[in-house]
């Protein structure tokens, strides 16, 4: 199956919804995906492949902040790998997904063999930050927080609506922590030991 991108009709009509149920194993859809690198694919545990939307340049800044801030820290503690939103995610129900940046400890990331660090790592992130660009409606997104990383083993995730200056916290007890304002720090915790985000760097 290849989707061609040049068909900007076809394209529009899919963007965030499901493209079709395709029963591709994991390596065709990982060869699918570089076939079509020009846009950015998800997979649900259905098996139905999303096109994802690209993102503007004001969430791409607030992204790249982000990144940043978390791989200056991880090079001081050498304790994991940090990714960016390009970087998929193979999870337990065989979902294909990806967060807006993430990280991964040493220990777990050392355990895949070369081959699955080649392609869509089959683990669900200890970390994960998802950032709301205007269009995102907050509902959808504090139900993917829960399900899609929470519930597939994720310890720490941020949810950030910089629209509200609000940050929704999320826990591996199942907790949810609401932050308002751009005017405070996010902590690591016990997952980033030492790591904070300043909301400022999103304003």
């Amino acid at each position: 199956m290849t989707l061609h991108p040049t068909k900007a009709d076809t394209v529009k009509k899919v963007i965030g919804s499901p493209l079709s149920s395709t029963n591709l194993n994991d390596d065709e859809f990982y060869d699918f995906c570089q076939e079509n690198d020009s846009l950015k694919f998800e997979r649900d545990e259905k098996g139905n492949v999303i096109v994802m939307p690209n993102t503007g340049g004001k969430t791409g800044i607030k992204n790249s902040e982000i990144t940043t801030e978390l791989t200056i820290w991880n090079r001081i503690k050498r304790s994991g790998k940090v990714f960016d939103s390009s970087t998929a995610f193979r999870l337990a129900t065989s979902a294909v997904r990806s967060p807006d940046a993430s990280w991964v400890s040493n220990e777990r990331w050392n355990s895949l063999t070369d081959n699955e660090k080649t392609k869509f790592p089959p683990l669900c992130p200890e970390f994960v930050v998802e950032l709301m660009s205007e269009n995102d409606n907050l509902k959808d997104a504090r139900t993917k927080m829960q399900e899609q990383w929470i519930e597939n083993g994720c310890k720490l995730g941020w949810l950030i609506n910089p629209a509200t200056e609000t940050v929704y916290i999320y826990r591996e007890n199942g907790e949810v922590q609401i932050v308002e304002g751009f005017d405070k720090k996010l902590s690591g915790e016990n997952v980033l030991q030492g790591f904070e985000l300043d909301l400022k760097v999103l304003k």
